[in-house]
């Protein structure tokens, strides 16, 4: 607390400590205000009273505002209680109950101090009347107040006891959303074990498809081996059936040779044979002689016969054994050609069956993918279901538990609505207990006279050079266990 001015040169407010806390009375203080006034004028003291909540305003402010007083500056002290320990008078307005105290009187004291009055006493007096007034009224409200909100509290204690005397009954909706948990954690566990068994599925298709790929694979390897093998062995009867022809084309000369041989030793046999006729004619008419010609002539003949058969046989021999090699090589040919054939022929139907094979394993492999995909397709439904099923599920589970946070927080607004009130009721109820046992309390106010020697007053003036008294004032106020001190 910040230290004022004396209102007096001679007088010095301090505090001593009060041993028990009081509060105020606002109306103890209106019936006092008009008593003490009186008695403090006649000391030419002004002791206007006072709400504890203004007290210390108004003197701190009053100090600065206030007229002269014989001379001296005097400072509206709001609720200073002004007395003497032996004798002494009590004046205080902030301790004083319903009935009005005893004062004692210093008869020393009542001599008069040459002060002044202050114009403004009356506009202060009437200020602090409407003041009280309003304060008054304020206090009859909060009363009031007090009286509602205790009847508002009761019937909260009222509703609470009767709700926690209720059994709370079981709510309907949680056995509801725990049966549509379990259906749907059910239907989960089935689209799981779906799941899992068209994941088995799928891997022995992926297996399958991989098996038949690779044997679709070996097959066209196999393939392009044998088509390999089909192009060298197409290659090889080509050159075969080549070979074949020229050989048939030489028989063919061989053949006509022969032929053409034959007819020239046929056609040399009959000019030999026509040439010998003739010589023999011509003998006989040449020859007058008896010659055995025809000895001669089948001589000749045997000779040419024997010329002749030997050249046919060699020639014959040869062609023979050239016409049996030649069919040697045609029957070899024919054999190689035939197996050939044979072979192109198992490597057609192989080729046709691979190819049979390949149509079918290439069917089944789309019928695969196909069944893949739709189990793909499948899965994927069941487990966006699924999911939709979990996300209404969890929609569900946060309206409920918003529902129950929305009942927590009311119940819990309610709780704190009850617990203000409850404060708020024992805050009043302190306050009556206060104003009831503050009733019949003695304020103590020590009032001693100093004497000291001044010779100068407020604001220039000259006073007597005589001792003039100083008096102490000590006053100790307390709200809400605060100490307030003025010196």
């Amino acid at each position: 607390m910040q230290k004022n001015s004396p209102p007096h040169p001679g007088w010095t407010l301090k505090a001593q400590p009060l041993y028990r806390k009081t509060p105020v009375s606002l109306s103890s203080a209106h019936l006092f205000s008009s008593e003490t006034s009186s008695t403090a004028a006649l000391h030419g003291v002004f002791c206007p009273t006072m709400s504890l909540r203004n007290k210390r305003i108004s003197s701190s402010s009053s100090v600065r505002s206030s007229g002269k007083m014989g001379g001296y500056g005097y400072s509206s002290l709001s609720g200073i209680s002004l007395g003497a320990s032996s004798p002494s008078f009590s004046t205080s307005s902030a301790y004083l109950g319903p009935t009005i105290a005893s004062v004692s009187v210093n008869k020393s004291l009542l001599a008069p101090l040459n002060l002044e009055i202050d114009p403004n006493i009356q506009m202060v007096r009437t200020k602090e009347k409407e003041q009280i007034k309003s304060l008054n009224n304020r206090f009859a409200t909060f009363i009031d107040k007090v009286r509602f909100l205790e009847q508002q509290n009761k019937m909260l204690e009222t509703k609470f006891e009767l709700l926690q005397g209720q059994t709370p009954g079981r709510s309907n909706v949680e056995p509801m959303f725990e049966a549509y948990m379990a259906n749907l954690r059910r239907q989960m566990d089935v689209v799981n074990n779906d799941r899992t068994k068209l994941d088995g599925e799928l891997r022995n298709m992926q297996g399958l498809v991989e098996d038949f790929k690779h044997k679709y694979e070996d097959e066209i390897n196999k393939r392009n081996n044998l088509e390999n093998d089909f192009v060298i062995l197409k290659k090889d009867v080509d050159s075969a059936y080549l070979v074949k022809a020229d050989l048939e084309d030489k028989v063919g000369a061989l053949t006509d040779e022969i032929n053409f041989l034959r007819t020239i030793y046929d056609e040399e046999l009959r000019e030999l044979q026509a040439s010998i006729k003739d010589t023999s004619v011509i003998v006989q008419m040449d020859n007058s002689r008896n010659l055995n010609m025809d000895h001669i002539v089948a001589e000749v003949k045997a000779q040419y016969e024997e010329i002749a058969a030997k050249s046919r046989e060699e020639a014959e021999s040869w062609y023979k054994s050239k016409f049996d090699q030649m069919s040697s090589q045609a029957i070899q040919y024919n054999d190689e050609l035939r197996n050939t054939k044979g072979e192109i022929a198992d490597i057609n139907r192989m080729i046709s069956r691979l190819q049979s094979e390949i149509e079918v394993i290439k069917s089944q492999r789309a019928n695969l993918e196909n069944q893949i995909a739709e189990a793909e397709d499948r899965g994927e439904m069941t487990v966006k279901e699924a999911k939709g099923r979990m996300k209404d599920l969890e929609d569900a589970l946060q309206r409920a538990k918003q529902d129950m946070a929305r009942q927590l927080r009311e119940y819990q607004e309610l709780m704190n609505v009850k617990l203000a009130l409850d404060i708020e009721i024992a805050t009043y109820r302190k306050l009556l207990e206060g104003e009831e046992d503050r009733i019949g309390q003695q304020p103590i106010v020590n009032i001693q006279a100093i004497p000291n020697y001044s010779s100068k007053g407020v604001n220039g003036f000259q006073q007597n050079s005589s001792p003039s008294p100083k008096i102490l004032i000590k006053t100790t106020e307390t709200r809400n266990n605060t100490r307030f001190s003025t010196h």
